[in-house]
């Protein structure tokens, strides 16, 4: 939705400013387009990967919805560490085994529908868990193991990101190959007319225009917030990464679930009585 307003703000103060005092008609160039936007798209897809051309896609389209990261998730996140934790610690490692062989068949998970929808978030909970089950019990050699997880991780998080952002700033110059493609043309008009010269000046002008503005006015403000996004998804792979390393270093499960609380970003962190109160309905 906020990708959604932003947009509508560019587009009317653009319109706004332009329209009293030009024709809306000489900014419509379908081959100008054309070359921009196709170069680009073409340049897009020769310099990345399959797995980053669609994720850049997918990932601006997601911008048209709200982030999925927000302080109820965090809540469900602590929800359902804490009954892993509290089970573990009452019945044993052993107890948990099948809630993490098979977490979409288990009644802790499912209890946490929003959870298991992301797989990623399912298996870096159901790996490091069954490496605690398993017998890895060294805290630093499996911090340092998630660490290195988490730091491959926002590598790939930020890779469509960083590759729409190059996209950005290759328009601009695309823009003004379709410009310069447009004074070639206007050049085999010089015998006609001044107002014939006029209007195919204005088209290869055009092209400069539409570079410039999708790049700062569209496609750079969505790499941005597809990074933000990307490091929304960091840090709440931090949060699970700090639960889980509390946990294992002995704390009790709500004492556990305080240290993950504590690095949940400030703006979507709840309050210590908050969680206090959540917990107390997940027993």
């Amino acid at each position: 939705m906020k990708a959604i307003v932003g947009t509508l703000i560019v587009m009317g103060c653009f319109l706004g400013g332009y329209v009293p005092h030009g024709s809306l008609s000489i900014l419509f160039q379908p081959l100008e387009m054309l070359i921009i936007f196709g170069c680009a798209i073409g340049a897009y897809i020769i310099g990345n990967p399959g797995w980053i051309i669609k994720g850049g896609f997918a990932g601006a389209l997601a911008l048209a919805k709200p982030s999925s990261f927000n302080k109820q998730l965090y809540m469900d996140l602590l929800g359902l560490m804490f009954r892993i934790f509290n089970k573990a610690r009452r019945e044993g490692l052993m107890a948990i085994e099948a809630d993490v062989e098979e977490p979409h068949a288990s009644e802790i998970f499912n209890a946490y529908p929003k959870i298991v929808k992301d797989h990623h978030v399912v298996d870096f909970i159901c790996d490091y868990l069954r490496l605690m089950i398993s017998g890895a019990s060294n805290p630093y050699q499996l911090e340092d193991l998630m660490i290195l997880e988490l730091d491959v991780h926002h590598h790939e998080a930020m890779a469509p990101s960083e590759a729409v952002a190059k996209v950005a700033e290759a328009l601009p110059g695309f823009g003004i190959v379709a410009a310069v493609l447009g004074i070639i043309v206007t050049m085999s008009y010089l015998d006609a007319g001044p107002m014939e010269i006029a209007h195919h000046m204005s088209v290869a002008l055009v092209g400069t225009f539409l570079g410039i503005l999708a790049a700062y006015g569209f496609v750079g403000p969505i790499a941005s917030d597809m990074g933000n996004r990307a490091h929304e998804s960091s840090a709440f792979f931090t949060t699970i990464k700090t639960c889980l390393m509390a946990n294992l270093n002995g704390y009790a499960p709500q004492i556990a679930i305080e240290f993950g609380r504590k690095s949940i970003p400030g703006k979507l962190r709840p309050t210590f009585n908050e969680v206090d109160e959540y917990l107390q309905t997940q027993k």
